[in-house]
């Protein structure tokens, strides 16, 4: 659901079709030169760095997009090294698991698993964050690199309910692993997620099914489900998992259901 009162679509000359189509399709406001007291908390706009959300007023935080060709991505496709991401959802020489990533967000894990190899399904429930990540990947698409591209044709896109995708659908065509990021509380060190989670919670509004998630996910993947959490938080729906790899601000829970080595 979409916090009308908090978001518009605001018009860039520049790409009016693609605002006004944009606008109708998640059905919300349009405006051009706004009145600063009716302009909401958050505005759409596209730029030409992509489509981005945008927050208002004197003391606004930079816009939030999804950025394939350059920034924390693309430095982390090209010098990642260590990604616990990876090594929390593994495998081994002979097997590379299917992965379902159940909460998408700005895509950047999922990514990191398609830079690595991994066929990856990223969930996405919220139309705006949705749209944000689908102009990230088709501008990744258009104007990328051919490493770039093969790495975001390994990248599946879905806008869905990860719970009503994983009882319908998961269960069906079981996923190797299932990854999960449930929304928290932003680090007051890092402004970048701080900014973004704000927006967030804003727009999209909190997380209030994480434990249902985790059900539902341990009920569909074939080998593991991995759950990225703060470092020093409880686990998730207090449930301990079978091992933990931790980093400097988080960790990975992962639960095991079998090895990569059972068929």
């Amino acid at each position: 659901m979409i916090h009308t009162s908090k978001l518009s679509v605001l018009i860039n000359p520049d790409y009016f079709l693609q605002s006004t189509a944009l606008a109708d399709k998640l059905k919300l406001p349009l405006i051009e030169n706004p009145d600063r007291a009716a302009v909401p908390p958050y505005v759409l706009v596209y730029t030409d760095r992509g489509l981005a959300l945008q927050q208002t007023g004197v003391k606004a935080d930079g816009p939030v997009f999804v950025d394939y060709l350059g920034g924390p991505s693309a430095y982390r496709r090209s010098k990642g090294g260590g990604e616990l991401i990876v090594k929390a959802v593994s495998g081994n020489k002979d097997t590379k698991p299917s992965v379902l990533d159940v909460t998408a967000g700005l895509g950047r894990d999922c990514f990191v698993l398609a830079s690595w190899g991994y066929a990856v399904t990223a969930l996405e429930r919220s139309p705006v964050v949705f749209s944000l990540l689908e102009d990230g990947l088709e501008r990744a698409n258009l104007l990328g690199d051919d490493e770039l591209r093969s790495v975001v044709q390994r990248l599946q896109i879905v806008h869905v309910d990860a719970i009503e995708y994983l009882q319908e659908k998961a269960i069906l065509n079981p996923p190797g692993v299932i990854v999960i990021d449930p929304m928290f509380p932003p680090s007051k060190k890092t402004a970048l997620v701080k900014k973004e989670m704000r927006a967030f919670h804003s727009v999209v509004g909190p997380d209030q099914d994480g434990s249902e998630l985790l059900g539902a996910s341990l009920d569909a993947a074939e080998y593991r489900v991995v759950v990225k959490r703060p470092k020093k938080a409880d686990f998730l729906a207090g449930l301990k998992p079978n091992f933990s790899l931790e980093g400097k601000a988080i960790r990975f829970d992962v639960y095991a259901k079998k090895s990569f080595r059972q068929k």
